[in-house]
């Protein structure tokens, strides 16, 4: 799974999924409450004779703007987990890779999660990663 954002520079701590976007489980507490919504992909995949893992991989553009034009700061990458690395990267709702999501249950949203990219970070640093000096293309 390949999700790529766009973000105005105050975009660098997190990055916005929908379950249908992971194979992880969502164990965290919010509200008070501790919650484990699964994801909606399959941890593996069959083609063919092979089998692959399921991995989420984010790209993340932030810009500023200026005027009528947006500059790219940086290009933030992380690499979700599969699934089946959930006792490693989010075991409880207390060890946690996820903040709440930008959803309203009121309005009947569906449940959206924050990766945090520190979190994340701290469990395996090579799954997030900054590039912070973009070239321009010509």
């Amino acid at each position: 799974m390949l999700d790529a954002k766009a973000e105005l520079d105050n975009g660098n701590r997190t990055a916005t999924i929908q379950m249908s976007q992971t194979s992880m489980h969502v164990r965290q507490k919010r509200a008070g409450a501790e919650l484990d919504v699964p994801g909606k992909l399959e941890t593996m995949i069959q083609r063919g004779s092979r089998t692959y893992r399921v991995v989420t991989i984010i790209a993340k553009f932030v810009y500023e703007e200026g005027g009528t034009h947006r500059k790219l700061q940086r290009i933030i990458v992380a690499c979700i987990p599969s699934g089946d690395l959930q006792d490693t990267y989010n075991p409880t709702a207390k060890d946690t890779i996820w903040l709440a999501g930008r959803n309203a249950p009121t309005l009947g949203e569906e449940f959206r999660v924050r990766l945090n990219y520190a979190k994340l970070s701290s469990k395996a640093a090579w799954r997030v990663q900054r590039i912070t000096e973009p070239q321009p293309i010509n």
